[in-house]
């Protein structure tokens, strides 16, 4: 009964966010062709914020920020963008776009030691989702055949991790602020200050770094990326309004899955067995933490 009080838009949001955020990354892996991983993010972003400006001044939710927003503009600006979005990239350039899909989501798993640290409870069943997490991470990984000694591919895997733990501190921080205007609000903010923070890093770490605008590929990637990217931030900010948290944050575990079967489609990848059971540890992981959480 309580499904039937939701709008039929706020399943139709949920869906596209789920869509778009898991062909994100066969499309950065498609576009990574064409582009230095640095660079790439570079235009990435900043065309999610030209048209998260539009958005919102569209729908006429465009406004200045107050003084009190700043501090979480420039922190979840600094972790969730300006970090999570070149990791992504470097690690996609060395692993699987699916498995980087998987990894790169367990910012949710990240959660249960910043939130000891941070001095919050946590329940029994939030140390054992994360535990749980871990062990899928470790199948995914698949370390028996893991080449160790490519310094590369270890360095990829470990951007992707850490641009999880990146998310997480910045949902840490966003969770902790008392916010005056809405998180989609301060979003072109954000992209602002990361196309900056970014830019100044590909200028120093990849000075012969490029990105071929005028081939096909990168325009419909950064198109996907950029532009419905920004949508699907919208479409997710409004599911979390009118769907209750715990079948918000459960639904979105869609993202995972479709970022793997988009990766078999567009870029032909095998599904392996250590993929397939070590994603279904690290969703379940994912969903026992959420609904510990949803019990404080």
């Amino acid at each position: 009964m309580q499904n039937a009080r939701i709008p039929r838009a706020a399943w139709l949001q949920l869906g596209m966010a789920i869509l778009l955020f898991g062909l994100a990354w066969p499309a950065i892996k498609l576009g990574l062709a064409e582009a230095t991983p640095l660079w790439f993010a570079v235009a990435r972003i900043g065309l999610c914020c030209a048209t998260s400006f539009v958005v919102l001044a569209l729908i006429g939710r465009l406004a200045w920020p107050r003084h009190a927003d700043w501090p979480v503009i420039l922190s979840v600006g600094f972790f969730q963008i300006a970090c999570f979005f070149p990791l992504a990239n470097l690690g996609v350039a060395v692993a699987p776009a699916g498995r980087s899909g998987v990894l790169a989501y367990t910012m949710t798993l990240w959660m249960v030691p910043l939130a000891l640290i941070a001095g919050e409870r946590v329940g029994w069943r939030g140390v054992v989702g994360a535990l749980l997490g871990l062990a899928g991470v470790v199948v995914i990984v698949d370390p028996l055949r893991f080449d160790w000694s490519n310094r590369a591919v270890l360095f990829g895997h470990a951007c992707l991790l850490i641009a999880a733990l990146s998310w997480a501190i910045a949902i840490l921080q966003a969770r902790r602020h008392i916010w005056h205007l809405t998180p989609l609000q301060v979003l072109p903010w954000q992209m602002a200050i990361a196309t900056v923070l970014v830019a100044v890093v590909a200028a120093i770490f990849e000075p012969d770094g490029y990105v071929r605008f005028d081939r096909p590929v990168i325009q419909a990637t950064l198109f996907l990326l950029g532009i419905l990217g920004a949508v699907a931030t919208w479409a997710a900010v409004s599911v979390a309004r009118a769907l209750p948290p715990v079948t918000s944050s459960l639904a979105m575990l869609g993202v995972p899955l479709m970022a793997i079967a988009a990766s078999v489609v567009l870029v032909d990848e095998p599904v392996t067995w250590p993929l397939a059971i070590g994603s279904a540890l690290v969703i379940a992981g994912i969903a026992i933490v959420i609904l510990d959480r949803s019990r404080d």
